[in-house]
């Protein structure tokens, strides 16, 4: 069972937003899982996904890390090593600045866990 409800903050200028994963049984999860590994292919082919792609690929990594029993500390810490800006589209680090999973995967515990700039946002300077 996978119970994932995302809360994303990202520019000031822009209000939160919510996405929820919520699959009851195994054959419910398979879309997940299906979902995940077709971002996963266009990842390979050096594509650039969108914001909601980038949220299903840290949620499947938010997923495997709790059932392999990691700490809450160290799922975090690990996050920016998931995704890089040369992965996403323009606009996606911005978006995703602050992104909070409360998570109840299988009989776990529910987890909170905050990923702050998961999406490093390179500095670049407008020229004329």
């Amino acid at each position: 069972m996978i119970s994932v409800k995302v809360i994303v903050k990202g520019e000031r200028d822009a209000p939160p937003f919510t996405q929820i994963f919520d699959y009851k049984d195994k054959s419910d999860e398979g879309i997940f899982y299906a979902s995940a590994e077709m971002i996963k292919e266009k990842l390979a082919r050096n594509l650039k996904i969108n914001t909601n792609e980038a949220l299903v690929v840290l949620c499947l990594y938010v997923v495997n890390e709790i059932r392999a029993s990691k700490a809450v500390n160290i799922i975090e810490k690990n996050a920016s090593k998931i995704l890089s800006t040369e992965k996403v589209t323009i606009g996606v680090p911005e978006t995703l600045r602050n992104i909070t999973f409360n998570a109840m995967i299988d009989d776990f515990p529910v987890k909170n866990i905050t990923f702050e700039n998961a999406l490093p946002i390179k500095n670049y300077t407008l020229t004329t």
